[in-house]
């Protein structure tokens, strides 16, 4: 299920309401609610997320018997020519904001790019809860607002950016398939984030999990120096977070 309309959405500048460009997907994982969310922070590296280099956790609390976590991921930001004019930088960095809910069996996450939001911004809510069809499967909806403030190129941008969400989400929904498939139906194994041990359903997978991991070893120097500064620095900050901007009723 995807669909591509306007829709109205508050932006993390200021209170008012603006039109963006927004994107709707549905999938579903045939795996149990919990062990979603245990693949859940264990989905990268994987073979489709070779432009994913780091992670690091700013901070995670429980308040009640909810599960409040909050994440900088460094990725690769590749843009097309024209986009070079616009954004120089080939490192992008994503805020992940999420509460678990374990009674109720819902999982939201949230993320934001955070630099050159004036060309483009992205963001994104994922929802992760029980299948009503099948209480052993888990269904994501994902839903992603994409906005840009380049007078005269906004259009061109925003088209741009979801279209890239679309490709992207196919690529996301895959990896982490893979992943879950590694740690609960026992096809392959992963130990310390390298593939050990394939079945044939996913015999092209281990080739392409070890040419990426090659990949990032090398993309990772020139990352993890700039990205714990700017880790340090988000981690002081007294910021409203995501999901309390987009639902101010679900963070309490």
């Amino acid at each position: 299920m995807e669909s591509d309309h306007r829709s109205i959405f508050p932006t993390s500048q200021s209170n008012s309401y603006k039109m963006v460009k927004y994107f709707e997907n549905s999938f579903i994982f045939q795996f149990k609610w919990d062990q979603v969310v245990q693949g859940f922070w264990k989905r990268y590296p994987n073979p489709e997320s070779n432009h994913v280099l780091t992670e690091d956790t700013i901070c995670r609390e429980i308040r009640g018997y909810k599960l409040f976590s909050k994440r900088l991921l460094t990725k690769t930001n590749r843009v097309p020519k024209w986009g070079e004019h616009f954004v120089g930088a080939r490192i992008v960095r994503i805020i992940e904001e999420s509460i678990v809910d374990p009674k109720k069996k819902v999982m939201v996450t949230y993320t934001r790019n955070i630099g050159y939001t004036r060309v483009m911004s992205v963001v994104e809510k994922v929802v992760y809860q029980e299948s009503r069809e099948n209480p052993q499967w888990t269904v994501a909806k994902r839903s992603a607002w994409v906005d840009s403030q380049l007078y005269g190129f906004r259009s061109a941008i925003e088209a741009f950016g979801l279209e890239r969400l679309r490709k992207n989400c196919r690529r996301m929904n895959s990896g982490f398939e893979y992943i879950l498939k590694a740690l609960f139906s026992g096809n392959i194994t992963i130990n310390n984030g390298v593939v050990i041990n394939d079945g044939p359903s996913l015999s092209e997978g281990p080739t392409k999990f070890g040419a990426l991991n090659d990949d990032r070893k090398g993309r990772l120097k020139d990352a993890a120096r700039e990205t714990a500064k700017k880790a340090a620095e988000l981690a002081k900050s007294k910021a409203r977070p995501v999901f309390a901007q987009c639902q101010p009723g679900d963070a309490s």
